[in-house]
């Protein structure tokens, strides 16, 4: 569920199951086309078992940092190689190796890492299924190498928590490739404020943003190649919808088949080409 994990680490759902029926202002034709962009991508990521190294550029309000991450069949291991424009000095490097190392040759850590990868895809999976239901879906453009479709709350639609009240108070559109149905863009925005315990406990400011695009880089194979998160806001439960994160991944390679996170470490052992020394 590699399109929306970007989105979920915002919105952690709980949903119930929604029972399909024709809605008003709800386009039939729309709203099939994403129920078969759902279905291809969720049968696309249940099929693909490669696994890739790239490069990681964030942003956050403390800084801009970039990673080299490696994907592996028993996890995946990053190293941190800039910080604000510059490139981390042999001291921080080796800092950076000593980390890659104690989750290399320690079990619990591997063991976390996986538990959190399975919960991110089952709340993906969630989400996935609920968009159709939602949102009442609108063509906002067809070409012939993409339909872009527009979504907004579903009136019908009742959340049943704090995080999918959230969710279900944007607005946005989503554009699907021909062939193939596949989701390459997802963006949205909260179209009015959402307050919980009438503004006590929290609120959601209006206006707050996300997108996430992705792009082809193998025959079958869509990953997410830019991600932002704008959100304004406090929850006092639920402190991890307030996020200000903008993501970019380039230089994608296929790690090689059976890779192991010892050869993923030495792999990142050698200090890796910056994305700035590669430009």
């Amino acid at each position: 569920m590699r399109l929306i994990l970007s989105v979920c680490t915002i919105f952690v759902l709980s949903l119930s199951p929604v029972v399909t029926h024709a809605q008003q202002g709800q386009d039939p034709k729309a709203q099939a086309l994403v129920r078969t962009s759902v279905a291809t991508e969720l049968a696309a990521d249940k099929a693909d078992q490669t696994r890739w190294r790239y490069h990681s550029t964030v942003t956050r309000p403390e800084g801009k940092f970039v990673y080299v991450v490696v994907e592996t069949d028993h996890g995946s291991v990053k190293k941190k190689i800039e910080e604000n424009g510059r490139r981390l000095d042999a001291n921080a490097l080796n800092e950076e190796m000593k980390k890659i190392d104690s989750f290399v040759h320690d079990p619990a850590q591997q063991a976390k890492q996986r538990k959190d990868s399975k919960q991110d895809d089952e709340r993906a999976e969630k989400m996935m299924l609920m968009l159709p239901d939602a949102f009442l879906w609108s063509i906002k453009s067809d070409s012939p190498t993409a339909t872009t479709l527009a979504f907004t709350p579903n009136p019908n639609y009742s959340a049943p928590s704090m995080e999918a009240r959230v969710f279900a108070a944007m607005a946005g559109e989503i554009v699907v490739t021909k062939p193939g149905n596949r989701m390459q863009l997802l963006r949205g925005h909260l179209i009015h404020d959402v307050k919980f315990g009438y503004g006590l406990l929290g609120k959601m400011e209006q206006g707050g943003t996300f997108s996430v695009e992705r792009r082809q880089i193998a025959p079958t194979v869509w990953q997410i190649t830019d991600s932002h998160i704008h959100f304004n806001g406090h929850v006092l439960f639920f402190k991890t919808i307030s996020e200000q994160e903008d993501e970019v991944k380039t230089d994608f390679q296929q790690t090689p088949p059976a890779t192991t996170l010892e050869q993923a470490e030495n792999y990142l052992r050698p200090e890796p080409t910056s994305l700035s020394a590669k430009r």
